[in-house]
């Protein structure tokens, strides 16, 4: 195996498996290692990915390693990465997904869980501080920034302040759009809901089962609660196949997992059709993840040659962002609730700022800490 592809498959293979957090910390993560530690990528270059992945539905995190793979290690790296930032999660759901159809019920790692979120908050402020001079590139693009953090904070819809950022900046800067390209970035959401057709209520099937998360994944954009808002209609309501409490503990096993909070498809599909349909709900809803990857992918240097839509790259990543600012201050406020886990935190941001210690040593960290005081106490 090429040395590239090797470097590929191990840090996706070992964040798959220890990158807790959500989208926001398994980006924060991935800047920590390939910009900061290993230099595949440059701030800048980085940056224009984060907004690149927000403009195209699905798990924006998993796309992130998918095109980081592209670029370190070709198309092979493209395969290898969005496979081996998965595989690691799913395995781990699978197994919580027997036990909990042998003894109903999910197991509890909140202790483990309290000590490693503190750690998250700082890797996702180290990652704001490192990128934010890139992406406030003037008074501009800090009004919409802050815009962005407020509203984003008030609860407005995270897919209108990304494309209303991007056509606020072109508007600052006097410049209008050019139909063709604009049209093809614009276009894409449209084509994942295209994608996303599927038969109405019907008995259980496997079909049916992969062609329900296939539209899910082609179409859904925003955070867990909107994957939750989507899957509820479609599984509980639409289709009858889950209750609203087992609904609530597949997502709460996409949460409490290493990985992409997708493979809550993984739990769901195994309820549902054990081994096969726990297979067919994962590949159902990341598929359209590597579709809209290899399609936007090549857009991106067109997008950076035009003065036109570069600006509007420039204002979807400021706010993409902000939106990054506002995950860390809701999942601040509910983790650093005590003085243990704010020293933790702030521990963890020294240690990243002033060494080139790695992340998975101050998660393991954050874990035994987060262990240890649930076994005391």
């Amino acid at each position: 195996m090429p040395t590239a592809l090797r470097e590929v498959a191990t840090l996706f293979l070992r964040l798959g498996a220890t990158a807790f957090g959500g989208p926001a910390a398994h980006i924060a993560l991935m800047h920590d290692d390939v910009v900061r530690r290993r230099r595949w990528l440059t701030d800048a270059e980085f940056l224009d990915l984060i907004g690149l992945v927000n403009l195209i539905p699905g798990p924006n995190s998993t796309e992130m390693a998918i095109h980081v793979g592209k670029r370190r290690a070709g198309w092979r790296g493209f395969a290898v990465a969005g496979l081996a930032f998965v595989l690691p999660a799913v395995a781990i759901v699978l197994a919580l997904a027997w036990a909990y159809v042998e003894y109903g019920a999910t197991p509890q790692v909140a202790g483990v869980l309290a000590g490693i979120k503190p750690v998250v908050i700082a890797l996702i402020a180290q990652a704001l501080w490192s990128l934010g001079p890139r992406a406030v590139k003037g008074p501009a693009t800090a009004v919409i920034g802050l815009a962005a953090l407020a509203l984003g904070l008030a609860g407005v819809n995270e897919i209108l302040l990304l494309f209303g950022g991007g056509v606020l900046l072109m508007a600052a800067r006097g410049l209008k759009p050019a139909p063709g390209l604009s049209g093809a970035v614009l276009g894409l959401p449209a084509f994942g809901a295209a994608t996303g057709l599927v038969a109405a209520a019907a008995p259980f099937s496997l079909t049916t089962l992969f062609l329900t998360f296939l539209k899910i994944g082609a179409v859904m954009y925003g955070s867990g609660y909107v994957l939750l808002a989507f899957l509820r209609a479609d599984l509980v309501t639409r289709l009858g196949w889950l209750t609203d409490p087992q609904l609530l503990d597949a997502v709460a096993i996409g949460q409490v997992t290493p990985g992409p909070l997708f493979t809550s498809a993984t739990f769901i599909g195994y309820l549902l059709g054990g081994l096969p349909g726990a297979l067919l709900a994962t590949l159902g809803i990341f598929l359209p993840s590597f579709i809209f990857v290899a399609l936007s992918g090549p857009l991106l240097r067109r997008l950076r040659g035009s003065p036109v839509m570069g600006s509007f790259l420039d204002g979807v990543n400021v706010s993409a962002l902000a939106l990054m600012a506002v995950v860390a201050w809701r999942l601040g406020r509910g983790s650093l609730v005590d003085v243990p886990t704010a020293v933790i935190g702030v521990i963890a941001l020294v240690l990243l700022t002033r060494t080139k210690i790695a992340s998975l040593w101050l998660i393991g960290g954050g874990a035994a800490f987060g262990l240890l005081r649930t076994i005391v106490g």
